[in-house]
């Protein structure tokens, strides 16, 4: 009971819309009827700038983060990455935003800092160097998760493995639209960097 109780609390942590609320609250808009209609931090940058942008990604990632702590702060035997993945599921399919979310990129991160930091420190660099080369967030955020799946072989251990096969996959399927506005040049591609 207590161990369905940690996975339905982080499920609902991760279904905290970071980017919906804040868009309400601060900036009288719902991020869902502008730019992509995603709930996530890149929606939000575009769609609010980069305060609201900044904001809602570390909210996002500290959903992840807290989800994959709850074992440890419960003191409960559970593995910290079964929380971790409720919450990413949570991210993008909310609760509390008629299960329209996000695509699991920031929470997935916060679950890994949470879990393996030394890992999110090499995804961190990863991300940002194939952003500062490509100007395109969506290709960055699929390289980061595979060189997140390549560093959890490198270390071989097994939860993190699989749960870096599930995460991988539901970023890059949560990418497909934006695959294929990168093979038609019609991705938006940053400008800041």
């Amino acid at each position: 009971m207590t161990i369905f109780f940690i996975i339905i609390l982080a499920y609902l942590l991760g279904s905290i819309p970071s980017g919906l609320w804040i868009g309400k609250l601060f900036y009288g808009k719902d991020i869902r009827q502008h730019g992509s209609g995603n709930l996530g931090g890149t929606n939000t940058f575009r769609t609010l700038g980069k305060t609201a942008g900044f904001t809602v990604t570390i909210m996002d990632i500290l959903k992840g983060t807290l989800a994959a702590l709850l074992p440890y702060l419960l003191h409960i035997d559970l593995h910290p990455l079964i929380p971790g993945i409720a919450a990413v599921f949570g991210h993008m399919y909310p609760i509390f935003a008629g299960f329209r979310g996000g695509k699991a990129v920031a929470t997935s991160a916060g679950v890994v800092l949470g879990y393996a930091p030394v890992i999110f420190l090499i995804l961190f660099v990863t991300f940002f160097l194939a952003l500062y080369l490509s100007k395109y967030v969506s290709l960055s955020s699929m390289i980061s998760a595979v060189a997140g799946l390549i560093c959890s072989l490198v270390v071989w251990d097994i939860p993190l493995i699989i749960i870096m096969v599930i995460l991988t996959v539901f970023i890059i399927y949560k990418h497909r639209a934006n695959i294929q506005r990168i093979k038609d040049g019609t991705e938006p591609k940053i400008t800041f960097m």
